[in-house]
C-alpha cells in the first residue's frame, strides 16, 4: 500500500473549500435558477443523471418532495437518445445533473425537456459545455478539477447546489442557513473516523449500506464507491426495504452500515440495524442511539437535510483507505474512465 497521498483523497479534503468556493461564486445562477422555479411554480419535477449524479438527484428528489409537496421523478436519459419518445412536460422542472456536461444521453434528455417547455436547470462541473446549452438555467457547481476517477467533490457540490436551488425557490429560511453553513459542517465532517469498518467487512466479499430518505441517496452513493474503488460488491437499500426479501442474505458477521440522519427516519433506521446485529450482523450506524450497532461518528448540522449530506464524507475517507489496504488504485479504479458518454 502506497503512503503517498492519492488524487481521491486531496479531493476528499478539498470538499468543504469547494462548498464554500460554489456558494460565492454561483449565487446569482442559483438565485436565477431558483426564482424561475417560483415564478413557473411546477407541479411536478423530474431529473436527469446517472452513476453518482444519479445518486445526487435521488437526494433532491427527497429533498424537493420533502420541502414543497411537488413529486419528483427520475428519468431515463434513453426515452430521448434511443427512444426519441416526446415527453409531456410543459410546467415541469427539469434538473439535469453531469459533471463534464457532454453526456449524449444526458445533453438528449436536459434538450428534450426544454423543448417541451420544462424550466431546465443543469448541474454541471464544466462550463460552457452541451448540457449548459440545452437547458435554460446553467449552474457551474465549482467542484474545480477532479483527476480521480471516482467522483467526489462534484458528488456533494451538486447535492449543494441543488439544496440551494431549493432554498432560492421556497424562500425557506431553515433551508438557507443550513447551505450557508455547510462549508464549516463538510470541515468538521472529513476529519472524522471510520476506520472502525476495517474489521467489521473484514474478509467478507460482499455487504449492505442502508438508509432512509435523503440518506438512502447516500447509502446508493457509499455502494457504488466501493464497487468502483476495491470491486467489493454493496448493494444499497431502503432500510425498510431489506426487510422484503434481501435480509434472508444477512447470515452470522455479514456487515451492514447503516446511514442514520437526524431526520424522522432515524429511530426506524436505528431499529433496524439493531434487529439485524440482533441476528448476527456486523452492523454499523450512525446514530446515538445505536442498540446493538457499533456507533460511526458523525456530524450534526442542526437540519435533517445536511446532516444527511455530511454522512458521504468520513465514508469517502475510508473507503479511499480501504481500497488502498487492499491493493488497489481508488484513483484508476479498473476498466473505468472518468467521462462516460453513454448514447
Amino acid at each position: 500500500m502506497t503512503t503517498e497521498q492519492t488524487h481521491m483523497r486531496r479531493e476528499i479534503n478539498e470538499i468543504p473549500e469547494a462548498a464554500a468556493r460554489l456558494l460565492e461564486g454561483s449565487r446569482t445562477a442559483l438565485d436565477a435558477a431558483g426564482a424561475a422555479l417560483a415564478a413557473h411554480d411546477p407541479a411536478f419535477l423530474v431529473t436527469i443523471a446517472r452513476g453518482s449524479s444519479d445518486h445526487a438527484a435521488l437526494f433532491l428528489k427527497y429533498a424537493i418532495e420533502l420541502t414543497t409537496g411537488r413529486p419528483v421523478a427520475s428519468l431515463g436519459p434513453s426515452l430521448a437518445s434511443i427512444y426519441g419518445a416526446k415527453m409531456a412536460l410543459a410546467g415541469a422542472g427539469s434538473i439535469a445533473i453531469s459533471q463534464s456536461g457532454k453526456s449524449p444521453d444526458i445533453v438528449a434528455m436536459a434538450e428534450a425537456a426544454t423543448k417541451a417547455g420544462a424550466v431546465t436547470i443543469a448541474l454541471t462541473n464544466t462550463l460552457p459545455s452541451p448540457i449548459a446549452e440545452a437547458s435554460t438555467h446553467p449552474v457551474h457547481i465549482m467542484a474545480g478539477p477532479e483527476i480521480a476517477v471516482a467522483a467526489t467533490k462534484s458528488y456533494v457540490n451538486s447535492i449543494i447546489a441543488g439544496l440551494a436551488v431549493l432554498a432560492a425557490w421556497t424562500q425557506d429560511a431553515a433551508l438557507e442557513r443550513a447551505v450557508r453553513d455547510l462549508p464549516m459542517h463538510l470541515a468538521r465532517a472529513v476529519t472524522l473516523d471510520w476506520s472502525a469498518l476495517f474489521d467489521g467487512i473484514g474478509t467478507s466479499d460482499s455487504l449492505y449500506v442502508l438508509g432512509r430518505g435523503p440518506a438512502l441517496a447516500i447509502a446508493s452513493e457509499a455502494a457504488l464507491k466501493f464497487k468502483e474503488t476495491s470491486g467489493l460488491h454493496a448493494e444499497a437499500y431502503s432500510a425498510a426495504e431489506v426487510l422484503h426479501g434481501p435480509v434472508a442474505l444477512v447470515e452470522k458477521r455479514f456487515p451492514v452500515l447503516g446511514l442514520a440522519a437526524r431526520d424522522a427516519a432515524e429511530a426506524s433506521v436505528t431499529g433496524i440495524l439493531d434487529d439485524l446485529a440482533g441476528k448476527g450482523a456486523r452492523a454499523f450506524l450512525t446514530a446515538d442511539a445505536h442498540g446493538r450497532a457499533a456507533p460511526l461518528p458523525f456530524v450534526a448540522t442542526g437540519h435533517p437535510l445536511t446532516d444527511a449530506l455530511c454522512l458521504i464524507l468520513p465514508f469517502y475517507g475510508f473507503v479511499e483507505a480501504w481500497s488502498r489496504a487492499k491493493g488497489f488504485n481508488p484513483d484508476q479504479p479498473a476498466a473505468l474512465k472518468k467521462v462516460t458518454e453513454t448514447r
